[in-house]
Parts: C-alpha cells; structure tokens; sequence
C-alpha cells in the first residue's frame, strides 16, 4: 500500500529540513560516490592556449676579448689598475683579499712579472711578500739591485702574471691566464723597462706561451721588443734549494747584460 503524504505534511517536513541546515537537494536517485566510474571523463578542451615562451639563452662573453677591451686607452699605470678593479670576469678576484698590482719603482730598468700571489701578498696588497719576499730581495741584493731605491739604474719594478690569488695557492688554469694577459702586456708597454725578468711557470707561459721553467730559465728570448730572462721563481728555489745554483748564474747574467750596451 502506497502511503500518500499531503501537502501540509510535505511542507512541515521542509521546513523542519531547513530548520535543521539542509541546503542542498538531493535527487530521488541514490548516488554511490564510492563507486569507480567505468569511464572518465575528457578533460574539455583549452581554446587558444599558448605554450610558454622558450627560454632566452643568455650570449656568452669572450673574457679575453673584454679583457682586450678593457685595455684600449688606457695610457697610464693607473688607469690601468682602475681597469683591472673594474674587470668583473675573473672569478679570482672574488675569493682574495686584495688586488696585488704593483711594487717597487715606476720607471725601474728592470721588470719582474712573477706567478701568482702567496698569502701574504693577498695580505699585503702587493708581490713577493712573506718569506718568499725575503728570498726574492736576497736574491736582488746580491746584484744591487732593490726594490725600495729611487735610482731607476739599481730600482726593481714587480708585478704578477695574474693580481689575484687563486685559492689555496692552486695552480691558474690557462683560462685565466689568457684572460688578464691582456693587462699583463699593457702593464709591460707602460712600465716599459730595459728588461724583463720572468719568475716562474705562470709567467712564462702569460708572456712567452711556454712553460717548463727548468728548460726555459737562463735562455733570454725577445717579447715586445724587449729581452726577456726567464728564472726559477724563490717560490720554487724555497722547496727546491739545490736550484739556486742556476738562479745565481741566471742573476750574474742579468747583471752582464744591464752591464752591457742598451
């Protein structure tokens, strides 16, 4: 028997429904919301949808050439070193202390390019510090010649084939080397010394392209116009004693050969 609910009973069951927070009306039809469909349904389709832009790949910079930029017009040891202050590139610079440029007299004869800076010359801002400094003075004195005079005939003028350390003393990577040769060169044009003195690998192969200090050292070659000593550096001759030997016939024919005609 089909029990039949009149209109003022239905209406008291809404409304008691709705007393009681009901909202939503549900169908007469019971759901299974458990139930896994047999079918899903297809995502509806996405008009006029763009794909993202590719990435830009950022132009790669030549460090060597900006490095050749960076030099042009430059006419003074001073600006050259606002040049290389301002040369953002070298990686090195951003784990040393100091920019170690210059030592020395401007104008001296004589021109050492070393390797790279020690930790006291992070520290000091300048090269050949620390014990490695004491040797490199020795060794000079020996010749009279002396980083602290004002007489351009006994004066040394140093500096470095690359102004920052690397870290932990490591060797330069012949990337960087090429990178700041270009200061390196410039450096030499305005210094413009009489004579070059090369201490060590690093040096070498920044002015020469060669390394292999103990084949090169005490053979004069000719960069810029100008001749050029490879030696030992007192870095080397410090863990290598037996080596000073050739480091003071490399010494003697420096002096034979500021000695002799210009």
């Amino acid at each position: 028997m089909e029990t039949q609910i009149d209109y003022w009973d239905a209406h008291a069951l809404l409304e008691w429904q709705v007393e009681l927070g009901v909202s939503e009306a549900i169908g007469e039809t019971p759901v299974n919301r458990y139930e896994t469909p047999q079918t899903m349904p297809k995502p509806a389709a996405v008009v006029n949808a763009k794909a993202p832009p590719a990435p830009v790949k950022a132009p790669e910079v030549d460090s060597v050439d900006e490095a050749q930029k960076a030099v042009v017009g430059v006419t003074s040891i001073e600006d050259l070193k606002a040049a290389l202050m301002g040369f953002e590139l070298c990686d090195l610079r951003r784990g040393a202390r100091n920019l170690v440029f210059q030592d020395g007299l401007n104008g001296a004869r004589v021109m050492v390019v070393g390797d790279t800076p020690s930790r006291e010359d992070d520290i000091e801002g300048k090269p050949f510090m620390g014990p490695v400094g004491a040797l490199f003075d020795k060794m000079f004195a020996a010749i009279d010649l002396d980083r602290t005079v004002k007489d351009a005939n006994k004066g040394l003028y140093i500096t470095m084939a690359l102004p920052w350390r690397p870290p932990e003393n490591r060797d330069p990577s012949p990337s960087e080397l090429a990178m700041l040769k270009p200061f390196l060169l410039k450096h030499i044009e305005l210094a413009n010394p009489d004579v070059i003195v090369l201490m060590g690998n690093a040096a070498c192969m920044t002015v020469l392209g060669r390394a292999g200090i103990t084949r090169l050292r005490g053979n004069w070659q000719t960069v810029l116009g100008k001749p050029v000593l490879p030696m030992m550096s007192p870095r080397d001759l410090l863990r290598t004693p037996i080596a000073k030997r050739e480091a003071w016939a490399d010494l003697l024919d420096l002096r034979a050969k500021l000695a002799g005609p210009t």
